[in-house]
């Protein structure tokens, strides 16, 4: 139980795969007061799952972090090692069609 405590409380620790393309959304100060949970929203629908998640696929993970320190770039969300930053609702379903078009190819 203390082992299972502790991983519990460090995000870095996991108890399922990451997908493929690990989706990580900032919901520091900055971002969420410029809509960073709207955009969690659409990430939501879009995938059909939950933060901690990964889709059934193994295609894409999901996870809320407290900051990813772009704060200028507000509201972001970053895809591996690509940021993708002042984003709007309206952006995230083209974003996450051009990576299941990566793998139609």
């Amino acid at each position: 139980s203390k082992t299972y405590s502790i991983a519990t409380f460090y995000n870095q620790f996991r108890f399922s795969p990451k997908g493929k393309y690990h989706i990580t959304i900032c919901n520091g100060t900055t971002c969420h007061i410029s809509g960073a949970s709207n955009i969690l929203f659409e990430l939501i629908k879009e995938l059909n799952i939950t933060s901690g998640k990964t889709t059934s696929d193994g295609l894409f993970s999901l996870e809320a972090v407290p900051c990813l320190g772009t704060c200028a770039l507000a509201p972001v969300i970053k895809i591996n090692d690509k940021f993708y930053e002042k984003l709007n609702p309206e952006d995230i379903k083209g974003i996450i069609e051009s990576y299941r078009n990566r793998e139609e190819i």
